[in-house]
């Protein structure tokens, strides 16, 4: 092996573990498209190519987050260094995407979806001119206690979004997002994961509604990212711009999140004592789950889950391949992890610190990469 393939396949290693989380997969009204995976940026580096995928390349090997004192850059768009993605998926106004993260460890934080209209092809958009229209949303249920990322978790690690059936037909490019709070309670300790997806969207709809440049969607001091999450909690405001129309998240349909006070593990942090305005919209009812950290009691920076990650990588590291395949069925019903007749299709089914069931009821096991099995 060239000593700068070994080199880069030393890299994924390391990186592979670091990055806390990517969509390895989306579902589009019931079709699979693959995500974009780190192992396809030492392709790149290596052959100066990857495959030709809907999910847009993104260079977060570190860490894997893009921080509040990024907001005013490009990364906040689509995540380090993004690039377009060359292919386009496509979804029906009012129909759904599932977006399947790998295996997510933070269950503190807020979830979040935007689009934005390309007004061509979005292969060759300049990222920087997009404007984004958020039209999910989904922060702190107070009447669970529950965070919509810790949702997310329960729901196998993954999100599933309405479109908005009003939203003109056309290109678009997606823009989900977790903003990962266990670290929110001092300055520039939230953490923002965007992962960014070229989907045309279809239908009769007519609305074209204004948006909002990247580097305006956020600021360091927002009540919603400097925030302590281990106080008592009685509201917490979603950052970003207003929630579009209709659309909604976690695919549950449920009514708003209520006022009603929780209190979780308290905290000493810089943040002040915030009494802000409830979630507008509030996850999914939560689907048999994969096995998680728990967060309830840490607060501190990342680096011990990074070196914990780390250690474990090199020795499961397993090259990742192109998948694209359709679903005869509608994903209308979020995966579950691990039943008594197996798992469902497009469900984890193995990766480094998974517990469920190993046994598909539809598909076949497919290793996706070292963190992450699914039933394809």
């Amino acid at each position: 092996m060239a000593f700068k393939s070994t080199l880069a396949l030393a890299g994924a290693f390391a990186s592979t573990a670091l990055a806390h989380g990517t969509v390895t997969g989306f579902v589009t009204d019931g079709t699979y498209n693959q995500g974009f995976l780190l192992d396809y940026y030492y392709q790149k580096a290596n052959s100066g190519s990857f495959p030709d995928i809907a999910a847009w390349y993104a260079e977060n090997l570190d860490n894997g987050f893009v921080a509040p004192d990024a907001y005013g850059t490009a990364d906040i768009n689509c995540h380090k260094n993004a690039q377009n993605a060359a292919l386009t998926s496509s979804v029906a106004a009012g129909g759904t995407v599932d977006f399947q993260w790998s295996t997510w460890p933070h269950g503190i934080g807020p979830v979040l979806t935007y689009v934005a209209a390309c007004n061509g092809e979005c292969s060759s958009v300049d990222k920087t001119t997009l404007k984004w229209v958020k039209i999910d949303e989904s922060g702190y249920d107070t009447s669970t206690s529950t965070w919509a990322a810790q949702a997310l978790i329960d729901n196998n690690n993954t999100w599933t979004t309405t479109v908005p059936s009003t939203l003109a037909a056309g290109n678009y490019v997606f823009r989900h997002e977790i903003i990962a709070l266990h670290g929110a309670g001092s300055a520039n300790g939230a953490q923002n994961y965007p992962q960014c997806f070229n989907i045309a969207i279809t239908g009769s709809g007519t609305d074209s509604p204004s948006g909002t440049l990247g580097t305006e969607l956020y600021s360091a001091d927002d009540a919603g990212i400097l925030f302590n999450p281990y106080g008592t909690i009685t509201s917490y405001t979603i950052p970003g711009p207003a929630l579009y129309g209709s659309g909604s998240g976690s695919g549950s349909g449920s009514s708003p999140t209520t006022t009603a006070a929780s209190t979780t593990k308290a905290a000493t942090t810089s943040a002040p004592a915030v009494t802000q305005e409830a979630s507008t919209s509030s996850a999914a009812t939560p689907a048999t789950t994969s096995a998680a950290p728990s967060e309830g009691e840490d607060d501190s920076d990342d680096d011990s889950c990074e070196a914990e990650e780390t250690t474990t990588a090199a020795a499961t590291f397993v090259p990742t391949t192109l998948v694209t395949r359709t679903s005869t069925a509608q994903a209308s019903t979020a995966p579950t992890s691990g039943s008594s007749t197996g798992v469902a299709l497009y469900g984890q089914c193995g990766g480094t610190g998974y517990t469920g069931s190993t046994t598909c009821s539809a598909g076949t096991c497919t290793v996706m990469n070292s963190y992450y099995s699914q039933c394809i």
